[in-house]
């Protein structure tokens, strides 16, 4: 399937910012079940300063905002050929597994997440990938998805607790419990193809799992399934912050508007 992707992120500020410099991950990869045919980024209000991979390979960009600027405008658009792999992304791991095994603030698994994954040991040590799948829809039967309920900063953990998020805490509680239960996981920032629904209010997220003889799995507690040719994959990380898709840091005491404009397409 061919994706046609236009993602539009704005930063507003009601004054002159002193200072502010942006990290970018908006630039998906060739890989298991994607070729980028086309993709560019255009930053308005804003200059780039430098462009590397980080310790998970992904493509950064870092920008700084124009002096006495009060808007950035970022805007990633392309194609990507995509085919489905049931999820299944295999073997290739470039970073070492045990990072993966780490905990983070953000997937640390407290009382509500170990009761969840509890749930999947039996049928974990009878298969591995049937324990996983069970344990995804453990997590979205406890984890509703529901938004304006958590922010960025909302833990696994907070998220277990609340029994409600959206896609990015329901990835961190299947992250957390996964890891709870000795199994390396990360989290995948990206694009969904949604049905009939073109306009979009944000990136996707959703988990991947290592599971022994198949390699890195993805499963997407939101839609209860494993990422198909509907989705692109662009940023990997122990967890949301080290995969976003705009990240930064800003100097001075202006009031910040953020507006996000998705179109995914076939």
């Amino acid at each position: 399937m061919r994706l046609m992707i236009s993602h539009t992120t704005t930063y507003s500020y009601d004054r002159p910012v002193d200072y502010a410099l942006l990290q970018l991950r908006l630039s998906p990869r060739n890989g298991p079940g994607q070729t980028v045919i086309s993709w560019q980024s255009m930053v308005s209000g804003a200059t780039p300063q430098v462009a590397y991979q980080d310790h998970f390979r992904n493509a950064v960009e870092l920008v700084q905002m124009d002096e006495g600027g009060q808007t950035v405008t970022i805007t990633s658009q392309g194609e990507v050929e995509t085919e489905n792999l049931n999820g299944v992304v295999g073997m290739v791991s470039k970073v070492p597994l045990w990072i993966y095994r780490c905990t983070t603030p953000a997937t640390t698994a407290g009382p509500a997440v170990r009761k969840i994954a509890g749930g999947a040991k039996e049928a974990l040590a009878e298969n591995t990938l049937g324990g996983i799948h069970q344990l995804s829809s453990l997590v979205g039967e406890a984890v509703r998805y529901e938004k304006g309920t958590t922010h960025a900063a909302t833990t696994a953990e907070e998220a277990a607790q609340a029994g409600q998020g959206v896609c990015q805490d329901q990835a961190h509680v299947l992250i957390a419990a996964a890891r709870h239960l000795g199994l390396p996981a990360r989290y995948v920032s990206g694009y969904l193809l949604l049905e009939g629904q073109t306009q979009q209010e944000a990136a996707h997220g959703w988990a991947e799992v290592w599971i022994d003889g198949l390699g890195w799995v993805g499963f997407d507690v939101s839609n209860e399934i494993c990422p198909d040719d509907r989705y692109v994959r662009v940023a990997l990380g122990r967890d949301y912050s080290e995969a976003a898709p705009v990240r930064g840091l800003r100097q001075g005491d202006a009031t910040e508007e953020l507006c996000v404009s998705l179109q995914v397409q076939q």
